[in-house]
Order: structure tokens, then C-alpha cells, then sequence
């Protein structure tokens, strides 16, 4: 598999498990001040969100390269002869 092949499952990896991270940990405000979005969480924790993220990305990406080199994930069409 070559880096760019890599790099690329591990972009899109990333934008997944962030989408997974995102919710967790989420509390709304109580009682929110006027001019305030309600739905907003209080405190987000994007850095930790985000290396947690980076950490769980690097194992799925670990998972998905191990699974195409043994020949469980194969993305080239079959050749008919």
C-alpha cells in the first residue's frame, strides 16, 4: 500500500471517528443566558475530542490496512478472461 493510499484512509478514518467523538461528553446549559443558543454544549472539549480521535483513528486505520493486505477488503475489480 503505498503513503498516499494510506495518508487517505486515514483522512477519512479521522473525519469519521470525529463524527463518532462528537456527542460524547455533551451537557446543555441549565438555564441559558439570553442571546445564548440553548442547544449549545457548555463545554465541548474539542482538543480532547480530538486527540482521542487521532488515537482511535490510527487504531481503525491500523485495522483497515491489516484487513487489505490479508485479502479481506479487496477494492480491484476481477479480471475476466
Amino acid at each position: 500500500m503505498s503513503w498516499t493510499t494510506l495518508l487517505a484512509v486515514y483522512a477519512v478514518v479521522w473525519w469519521l471517528c470525529l463524527f463518532v467523538m462528537l456527542p460524547i461528553g455533551v451537557h446543555q446549559p441549565e438555564d441559558p443566558e439570553a442571546g445564548h443558543e440553548p442547544g449549545a454544549p457548555v463545554r465541548p472539549h474539542m482538543w480532547k475530542k480530538v486527540a482521542a480521535t487521532s488515537l482511535l483513528a490510527v487504531v481503525v486505520t491500523g485495522l483497515v490496512v491489516a484487513m487489505i493486505e490479508a485479502g479481506f477488503l479487496d477494492f480491484r475489480p476481477e479480471r475476466v478472461e
